[in-house]
Parts: structure tokens; C-alpha cells; sequence
């Protein structure tokens, strides 16, 4: 070898003993640095026409492994997805709390019914009397509070995706300038490895909110997807969209997420593309787990305050009250009353006795009064309060207007008291005649809280003419599937709005089946192959005759209507205003009492009784959010939204373990590859030390063997 030769190689040397050097340095100064992969020069052999001449540095190597990076980015974003639910239902089942926290709902449901024990032991007693009102308002208040609560979720839940948004917009351009600069650079022959270390890192925050995949194109650009395919970063800058609704409500229609193209084309839906992530988290969170408890809470909420009712309605307190006014049934004159069985309304005087009675046999169309003649009662609402009205005579008074039925004796001093037959009680929709109209109602409420109408197909609908039902139309991934108009029509039935939402070119029965019970409440079944679509409703400008009453609250159709009810409910104002009118006694009647008999006493405590096994006594549920519909008590229901609570937090915190654990895992075996380890770097320094001290070696015996030919010469 010439000494031209030597030097080369010993210079080629010195550069690729430096090139190590430097790298090994870079990784020990980058040791804790999140998203920083370990380089390594990379050197080869130089030989120029077969002999060898050094080593040439052909470039600086990023150590990944293209796989574990993409395990370990879809760790991330199935960890993200898992900790954003946990997180959220956690902060609900704290506000839940146990069954046994004394100042949970469902301690108070309980204090509520004990104190209407205590007050029922001696119905004479107001403080019991002040005490019961004031416990079960505060078991209303509580459920009231929960719901406000869950829509503060939602609307937080909705504010986070604002700002996940945001960050996404500010990675993907990050991103797309990246692909630009590495390819300049690549082109270059420089350095890549800092900006592919950028890239990493961003990849990785940006899969804590979407689920991506990604695929390295020639010079280092990145193209990004969704799991699902949709291009986040291919040829230019993609920006998602979202404007957030700033409520929490219900009845709010919120906006999607989407993706603008950089080629200006149309914007495409994204929320249903993206299966993990803090996006996907949230989403589900907002749409589908906090609105599914509010549902079950306001089961609860208008269970606890239908089995009170039927009981205070059954019920009569001492003396009874003047008036009694019901509730905005939502019905108008015209509709059939469609009541069967038996009840009796009495007027009696401030000493408890009987100045009237009038009985009503709704299986014969009939009402007497006082053991008199039978009277035909009609077939609609109007008549029948027609009926009554005349049979009270100069005693009293019944009126119906915008949907509420009253009833009132004309002295001052007399009462107005109702009882059910003992053997045929009456009943329209399960529930008996002052039940359903609401005449003693406990507990009050400002729009339906139950759905069983008692309307037929063949009753006229009542909604005003040109009003409508919106519905919006989503798959089970979350994506607009289309809109659809209900318009109320002059003269239809409710039949025949039935009809329209079951028509598969106009209405919903492409989606789903609707029906009308016996009991005239509206229920739907997926048609097979659309099982988890959702059918929401948007609008309901709706409103029955003189009532108020939307289409939607009567009939309990969107989520509005649905998990509203538990911040509608409250003890009668009447009753906390004048604790007497809590109805703890009973009328006595049978078919041998006669005016003048004394049916109402201080000391009855049989509508207490009443009372008190409205916690125990077996009613129905509907189906809500994840429990199903049944038959049982307010007490085992209430135990059934407190383990549906519990265990979903339960298993959201589980499972952000689990998906905890697998991240932690995934990151190891790729930290393993990619990752700085200061006891290889410190051996490859101490290698390339070596090599460049060899080198020098080299060079300085090329610069004597010079010296020595040049003092022979």
C-alpha cells in the first residue's frame, strides 16, 4: 500500500471514529428524551478498483422497528380511550355514591320513606307531617342535582372535544410541514434522524387522540391515516372541523367532526371513523354512557313519583282540601276517556262527614249520585266532566281546561276526597281515575313523567297543522345517515302519525317498527340489519290543543322528553306550603254509607300506609339506558341504578388498567429497540475512542515512514 494509500485510510478512519463518536454522544444527551430513538453511524468499506481504502460513513441510522412503533401507537390511543371513560364515570359514581351514604340519593329515598312512617304513627302531628315534605323534596332536589350534573358532563365532555380538536389541527400541520423538510433534507444526502425523532414524537400525541395508521414513503414522508382509512396527512394540510354547542341539555343536537381535505373538496364526517383515542372517549362518553344513566335516573326519579302518587291519590287528608287541581294530562275535550272499572267522588264536610257522593261505573258508562238513578257519564273527557259537574250540583264543581281536570266543593269549609273500587278499581293506562288526571298528586311535575297515554289509534292527534317532528338519523359508528320530517295533518288520528313514522320512503320505517299500545304508549324495534342506527329527534315544534303539550313529552320519543324527567318533579306546593294536606287517612266508604256518615277521621293513618308501601310495592319499569324493562319495587330499583353506576365505573376503571398495563408493555419492547442504553453507548464510545485512536496511530507511523524517506533523499 502507497502512502497515499495509508493516509486515506487512516483520515478515512479518524471521519468514521468521529461520525461514532458524535452519534453515541447524541443518544447519552437524549437519554430522557420522550420520543428520541437511538442513531448509529453506519460505515462501510471503501475499496477503489479492488483494494481496500478505509471506510467511508454512508450516513447517520435511526434504530425503530416499524411494527412496535405501530403496537405501540395503538396502545396509546386504546389507553387514552379507556382513561377519558374511566375518569368521567368516575366523577359520576362519587356523586352517585352507595347505597349506605347518608347524603346519596339513595339515602334519602329511604330517610323519605321512613319519615312518612313516623308521620303516618300519628297523622296529627305537622312537624312529622313538615319533616316527610321536606325529606322527599330533598330525595327530588338530590335527583335533580344528578341530572344537572350529567349534563354538566356532557357539556364538558363537548368543551374537551373543542380542544382536542384544536391540538389534532396543530399536529397534523406540525406533521405536514415535517414531510416537507425531511424529504429537502433526505434529498440533500443530511441528517434525518431529528426530524423523523419529531415525527415519532408527534405520531405519539397524536394517537393519544385519534387511532391512526401510518406508512413511511420514500425520503421519509409521512402519509397518515384513520384506522378506518381516512387521510389525515397525504399531500398537504388537513384540518378537522368542530363547532361545539355549549350546552349540556338533552335535548341538544350536537355537531360532528369533520375533515377538510387540502384539495378543497367537500368535508367528510370523522366522528364515525375514529374507534380509540381521547376523541373516541369522549364521544362515547357524551353520546351514548352519561345519556344512557340519565335515562336510568329519570326512571327512578318518575318511578319514585308515580308510586307516591298512586298512593296520595287513593288517599285523603283531614279535612279534606276545597279544590283539588291535576296535572296537564295533555288531553283535550274530544278525546275518548277510554277509563274502565269503578271510583267514587265524595264532597264532605270540615267535621269529616259525607255531603255527597258520586259514584262512577265506568264499565256501564254511568255515574249515580247518593245511591240515586244512573246517569250516562258519555264517551270523551268532555262529557264525562260534564256528568260529574252535574252530579255535584250545588255542591260542587268539575272543570277541564288546557289539559287539567279540577274538582272542587262550593262552601268554604267542605272538602273534595276520591276513592277507588275496592274490587274494580277504575283505570286508563294502569292507572285509576284521580291517578291519572293527577287531582291529589304528592308529587308535582311541569310536563309528563310517565308515557302511557291511555290514547287509541282511532283518537284524533290535536296537534296543530303544520307543525313537525325532526329526526336525524345516525349509524352505530356515529355517522349522519339522513333526516327525516313528521308534519302533523289536520284530521288525522293518532293512528295515522303512527303510519307516517312507520312509512319506509318518508317517515322511519326503514330504521325501525313503531307501535301503539294498549295503554296508547309509542314504542320502536329496530328492523333487522339497523340494530344500534339512532333515530334522534332534533325537533318537535309540536303542541296539542290548548294543552302545551309537545308530541315528544306525551309521548316520551327523544332524549329530552326521556331523562328530563328527573328535573321536573317536586312536592306539591300545596303540600309544603300546608303540611295538613298530606293525605296520611282514607275516605270509609262502602255501599251502605249515606250522606251525613262520618267518612274522614284525625287518626286514620291508612293513606300513611299507603304511602309507605309505595317503596315496596311491585310496580313496572320501561326499559332505560342499560337496564331492562321490569317488574319490581322503587326499593330494588333503586339497588339496580346503584350497581349499573358502580359497576360501569368498575369496569371503565378496570379496563384503563388493562389498557394501561398493555401500553406500559408495548413502550418497554419498544424502548428495548429504540431506546438510548447508557451501557451500550459508553461501549460503542470506547470502541470508536479505540478506532480513532488506531487511526491516529496510523497517520502518525504514515507521517514518519514520510520523515524517514524524505532524510534518506
Amino acid at each position: 500500500m502507497s502512502l497515499n494509500g495509508i493516509i486515506g485510510s487512516a483520515l478515512s478512519g479518524l471521519s468514521a471514529s468521529q461520525a461514532g463518536l458524535n452519534s453515541a454522544a447524541n443518544n447519552v444527551a437524549n437519554v430522557n428524551t420522550p420520543g428520541y430513538a437511538r442513531t448509529e453511524a453506519v460505515l462501510q468499506a471503501l475499496n477503489v478498483g479492488g483494494v481496500a481504502m478505509g471506510v467511508q460513513v454512508v450516513g447517520i441510522s435511526r434504530i425503530a422497528d416499524v411494527y412496535l412503533q405501530a403496537a405501540s401507537i395503538r396502545a396509546i390511543s386504546a389507553g387514552e380511550a379507556a382513561q377519558i371513560q374511566a375518569d368521567g364515570l368516575d366523577k359520576v359514581q362519587s356523586q352517585f355514591g352507595k347505597l349506605d351514604d347518608e347524603g346519596s340519593m339513595f339515602a334519602r329515598l329511604s330517610r323519605a320513606f321512613s319519615s312518612l312512617s313516623q308521620a303516618s304513627v300519628d297523622p296529627s302531628q305537622s312537624v312529622a307531617r313538615l319533616s316527610a315534605a321536606a325529606d322527599l323534596q330533598a330525595f327530588f332536589d338530590e335527583t335533580n342535582r344528578l341530572s344537572l350534573m350529567i349534563s354538566d358532563q356532557r357539556k364538558d365532555a363537548d368543551a374537551q372535544i373543542q380542544a382536542a380538536v384544536h391540538r389534532t389541527n396543530e399536529i397534523l400541520s406540525e406533521l405536514s410541514g415535517l414531510n416537507a423538510s425531511i424529504q429537502s433534507v433526505s434529498v440533500a444526502g443530511g441528517d434525518t434522524s431529528g426530524i423523523a425523532n419529531r415525527q415519532s414524537e408527534l405520531l405519539d400525541e397524536l394517537s393519544s387522540y385519534v387511532d391512526i395508521r401510518t406508512e413511511t414513503k420514500a425520503g421519509g414522508r409521512l402519509v397518515i391515516r384513520t384506522g378506518d382509512g381516512v387521510a389525515l396527512v397525504e399531500t398537504g394540510v388537513t384540518q378537522l372541523e368542530y363547532t361545539p354547542t355549549g350546552s349540556g341539555a338533552y335535548g341538544v343536537s350536537y355537531g360532528q367532526i369533520f375533515v377538510q381535505p387540502p384539495n378543497g373538496a367537500e368535508a367528510k364526517e370523522l366522528g364515525g371513523h375514529i374507534q380509540s383515542g381521547k376523541l373516541f372517549g369522549l364521544l362515547d362518553l357524551r353520546d351514548r354512557i352519561l345519556p344512557e344513566i340519565a335515562d336510568e335516573l329519570a326512571e327512578l326519579t318518575s318511578g319514585a313519583a308515580d308510586a307516591l302518587n298512586l298512593a296520595h291519590n287513593n288517599s285523603a287528608s283531614y279535612p279534606a282540601p276545597q279544590s283539588l287541581t291535576g296535572r296537564n294530562t295533555g288531553l283535550v275535550a274530544a278525546d275518548l276517556h277510554n277509563f274502565t272499572g269503578a271510583t267514587t267522588l265524595a264532597v264532605t264536610a270540615a267535621s269529616g262527614t259525607l255531603v255527597k257522593r258520586v259514584d262512577i261505573d265506568f264499565d256501564a258508562g254511568t255515574l249515580s249520585v247518593d245511591g240515586g238513578a244512573a246517569v250516562a257519564i258519555g264517551t270523551s273527557v268532555g262529557s264525562l266532566t260534564t256528568a260529574i259537574n252535574a252530579a255535584l250540583g250545588g255542591d260542587g264543581s268539575a272543570t277541564f281546561a288546557n289539559g287539567v281536570l279540577t274538582l272542587a266543593a262550593s262552601t268554604a269549609g267542605n272538602g273534595v276526597a276520591t276513592l277507588e273500587d275496592a274490587t274494580t278499581p277504575s283505570d286508563r293506562a294502569g292507572r285509576g281515575f284521580s291517578h291519572f288526571f293527577g287531582l291529589n298528586d304528592l308529587v308535582s311535575s311541569s310536563r309528563p313523567g310517565f308515557f302511557e297515554t291511555g290514547l287509541s289509534a282511532a283518537d284524533a292527534h290535536q296537534f296543530t297543522t303544520g307543525t313537525s317532528l325532526s329526526f336525524k338519523i345516525t349509524t352505530p359508528d356515529g355517522r349522519p345517515s339522513g333526516t327525516v320530517d313528521i308534519p302533523m295533518v289536520t284530521g288525522q288520528t293518532v293512528g295515522d302519525v303512527v303510519t307516517a313514522l312507520n312509512n319506509t320512503t318518508t317517515g322511519l320505517g326503514r330504521y325501525a317498527t313503531f307501535t301503539l299500545d294498549s295503554d296508547g304508549q309509542l314504542s320502536s324495534v329496530p328492523k333487522t340489519g339497523y340494530d344500534g342506527f339512532d333515530l334522534n329527534l332534533t325537533g318537535d315544534d309540536t303542541s296539542r290543543a290548548g294543552t302545551g303539550v309537545s308530541f315528544s313529552q306525551l309521548f316520551g320519543v327523544g332524549l329530552a322528553a326521556t331523562a328530563g324527567r328527573s328535573e321536573v318533579f317536586s312536592v306539591s306546593n300545596v303540600i309544603r306550603s300546608d303540611s295538613s294536606k298530606l293525605a296520611l287517612g282514607q275516605l270509609n266508604l262502602d255501599a251502605a254509607t249515606v250522606a251525613g256518615d262520618l267518612v274522614l277521621t284525625s287518626g286514620d293513618a291508612r293513606g300513611g300506609q299507603l304511602l309507605q308501601s309505595a317503596m315496596t310495592t311491585t310496580r313496572s319499569f320501561d326499559a332505560a339506558g342499560s337496564i331492562n324493562a321490569a317488574n319490581s319495587s322503587l326499593q330494588d330499583y333503586a339497588a339496580r341504578l346503584a350497581g349499573s353506576v358502580g359497576s360501569r365505573a368498575a369496569r371503565a376503571e378496570s379496563e384503563a388498567a388493562s389498557a394501561d398495563v398493555l401500553r406500559s408493555t408495548a413502550q418497554t419492547k419498544r424502548s428495548n429497540v429504540e431506546g438510548v442504553s447508557l451501557d451500550e453507548e459508553l461501549a460503542a464510545m470506547t470502541l470508536y475512542q479505540q478506532s480513532y485512536n488506531a487511526s491516529a496511530r496510523m497517520l502518525q507511523a504514515a507521517k514518519e515512514m514520510t520523515d524517514t524517506l524524505m532524510s534518506i533523499v
